[in-house]
């Protein structure tokens, strides 16, 4: 993700969240937060469609939000934007990787569970616009997470995503 798509991001994610990120947010990240990786997908006009950010810290990856234009939904590019993150966080030496997710949100609950995530605990009243839980899920083993997924053909498709400074190359079967 670079700042040229910042516009794009901001609206996937004021179509998305009830409680949006900003684009100072998105701007700080990308400027000024080492820490930090975002990936989008694009159409094939070259619009960011999907997008998808984490933090790496040490040996742990943490999955700062996902999402996908509502347009573009229900077509496996979450699931494939996962997969990539996954991918992006193995090559920068995470191990694991956790997320928060809204308890009511049972379809991205499903997709993180077919991923490998596991619940492990809840923050109660973690989202302020609502006072909602978050369900806390981790992944323990992303190698061997990332490895079932490229067996099972889940990586194809992946040069759709754009990774910006951080190739997609490093989850190949060969790496």
């Amino acid at each position: 993700m670079s700042m040229a798509d910042i516009d794009d991001v901001v609206e996937i994610e004021r179509l998305s969240f009830a409680t949006p990120w900003s684009r100072d947010a998105f701007e700080d990240e990308l400027a000024r937060n080492n820490m930090a990786s975002y990936l989008v997908v694009r159409d094939e006009h070259g619009r960011a469609v999907a997008y998808g950010g984490q933090w790496v810290i040490l040996d742990e990856a943490h999955i700062t939000n996902i999402a996908v234009h509502p347009d573009f939904r229900r077509r496996g590019i979450g699931h494939k934007l996962m997969v990539a993150l996954m991918c992006q966080a193995l090559a920068r030496g995470a191990r694991r990787m956790t997320l928060e997710v809204r308890v009511s949100n049972l379809a991205a609950q499903a997709l993180y569970a077919q991923l490998g995530f596991r619940p492990s605990g809840v923050r109660r009243g973690y989202y302020m616009d609502t006072g909602e839980d978050a369900l806390v899920m981790w992944l323990d083993d992303i190698d061997a997470a990332v490895r079932r997924r490229m067996r099972d053909g889940d990586a194809e498709g992946s040069e759709e995503i754009s990774a910006g400074k951080t190739p997609l190359e490093d989850c190949s079967d060969e790496g």
